[in-house]
């Protein structure tokens, strides 16, 4: 069943199980270059997502994940209806911060805790694209997968959500290496620094993602819920705190399973 289909971004829910989604980059021709019109669809995709959906699927088609922002960004004109960069940075500041707090929404709702997000990485995962990838609870690369932050070389910083992530997976000094030389990470090492949770030879991709959404979804949904949220909380808790919090949702748990939920 498909829900969204524009601008190069396809929503679907399986047929047989609405409890997965499955977002796809569908401009191949560009390897999945990304623009404005893009992060507007990929936005609508999160607010139109039915309530049965437990797991979402990230995949791009044809030979890349993403080649990251399309290049046509950077030319004088833009792109048609869109603001170039040119004239953003020349508008006021506070413009210049809502334009970019708008196209990082495209980024931000994979890690709400009603979801796993589940990347499917494929070839280049650029920039833009690597900042995708990483948005997602999960990633399970073909042998192929190249990642790479380029924004440093084209003199900016990555700015669509990308840094904590990043950081968080792989610490300060990698991460800062890796933005600033933007070098590409390839399959294996993203799986050995903990950029990738699972590397499969590339005709295998779909297979292992669809499985590793099944074993997701094994777990009683408010279950994952709760753990989900606790060990995206753990970040900004000190132990104490973490410790209150498990007990918390370990008695809404007890509670629900007993019949006293609300």
């Amino acid at each position: 069943m498909t829900l969204l289909d524009r601008d190069g971004v396809r929503l679907t829910v399986d047929a047989t199980d609405a409890a997965v989604a499955t977002v796809t980059l569908a401009n191949a021709a560009k390897r999945n270059a990304q623009s404005p019109a893009m992060w507007r669809a990929l936005t609508d995709a999160g607010r139109m997502l039915p309530g049965s959906v437990r797991v979402v699927v990230l995949r791009g088609e044809g030979r890349s994940f993403s080649a990251g922002l399309d290049r046509q960004a950077f030319t004088p004109e833009g792109f048609d209806g869109e603001p170039s960069f040119l004239d953003m940075a020349k508008g006021p500041a506070e413009e210049l911060d809502r334009l970019i707090a708008e196209y990082q929404e495209a980024f931000t709702w994979w890690r709400r805790n009603d979801v796993v997000s589940v990347a499917a990485v494929q070839g280049h995962a650029i920039g833009a694209g690597f900042q995708l990838a990483l948005a997602c609870d999960l990633r399970v690369c073909a042998d192929d997968a190249q990642f790479a932050m380029r924004e440093t070389s084209l003199g900016l910083v990555p700015d669509l959500t990308g840094t904590h992530p990043l950081v968080h997976h792989v610490g300060y000094g990698r991460a800062l290496e890796i933005c600033a030389t933007g070098r590409f990470v390839h399959a294996e090492e993203a799986e050995r620094i903990g950029l990738a949770n699972l590397v499969v030879p590339r005709a295998e991709l779909d297979a292992a993602t669809a499985d590793l959404a099944a074993a997701l979804l094994a777990a009683p949904r408010d279950a994952v819920v709760e753990t989900k949220a606790l060990l995206r909380g753990a970040v900004r808790r000190d132990y104490e705190e973490q410790r209150a919090a498990e007990r918390a949702a370990q008695g809404r748990r007890l509670a629900d399973l007993a019949g006293l939920g609300d």
